[in-house]
């Protein structure tokens, strides 16, 4: 499904995969994995089908951290001469999964630290930091599974849009100081801010559009969309649903 904000066209395509359009320039966040973009998830619950996709049109690529890195999805959705916004702390050689070197991507890598700025024809990107709290419910062993400066957010300045995808990360204090137009938070029941948390910045940044992402792919990541669009649309600010049913 393809949703229209302002001047945005906007698909959820699994996982954490997000495409933007705007006009003729197209971004992406975090593509693939799990076979979302390969056709091979295959999930019961509500989210995209996973589908054969190969449409290299990408003119940006927006990777947030190690966990979201898939040279194959990468090779699938950007074009020959794209921009590819790595986070910094990305590092393919402690990924255990066959994963392709950063050398081996296509069009131009660049590496981004937290709390910086870029811009790719004319679309204006800045990153955040991404992590769990040390004290709150995503931890491992007594550590975060997201430490501070493993990953980012993404904030996308394009055409009259502000988006904002946190990356995997818990509901932090300067999430509430940002100014955003489209909010596409997780909503899983562990490893980010859940759809209680996501609901409440939802409600503090009160953004044109919130379109959940980042849930039902595996049962970890189990969550009930239909109770947080509920949530999200009582504190009266507009939400979709980008899925198909269950």
């Amino acid at each position: 499904m393809t949703i229209r904000y302002d001047d945005l066209s906007v698909s959820w395509l699994g996982y954490a995969t997000v495409r933007i359009e705007h006009e003729d320039f197209i971004a992406y966040l975090d593509p693939g994995r799990y076979g979302t973009l390969t056709g091979d998830w295959d999930g019961e619950t509500a989210h995209p089908p996973g589908t054969d996709y190969d449409a290299r049109d990408g003119d940006l690529v927006c990777i947030t951290h190690d966990h979201h890195y898939d040279s194959d999805a990468i090779a699938r959705v950007a074009s020959d001469d794209a921009t590819i916004v790595l986070y910094d702390a990305v590092d393919p050689a402690r990924i255990d999964r066959d994963v392709d070197g950063i050398e081996d991507l296509p069009g131009e890598v660049v590496r981004i630290g937290a709390h910086e700025e870029y811009v790719v024809e004319g679309v204006g990107i800045e990153t955040l930091p991404a992590y769990n709290h040390p004290d709150g419910p995503n931890t491992s062993g007594g550590e975060p599974i997201h430490p501070e400066g493993f990953g980012c957010g993404y904030l996308l300045d394009i055409g009259s849009s502000r988006v904002f995808w946190p990356g995997d990360s818990d509901v932090l204090d300067a999430h509430y100081e940002l100014a955003v137009s489209l909010f596409l938070p997780s909503i899983s029941s562990s490893f980010t801010m859940d759809r209680h948390g996501a609901a409440d910045l939802a409600e503090s940044l009160d953004p044109g559009l919130v379109v959940p992402i980042h849930y039902n792919t595996f049962e970890a990541l189990e969550a009930d969309s239909a109770a947080f669009a509920a949530d999200v649309a009582g504190r009266g600010v507009p939400v979709v649903l980008d899925e198909r049913s269950s």
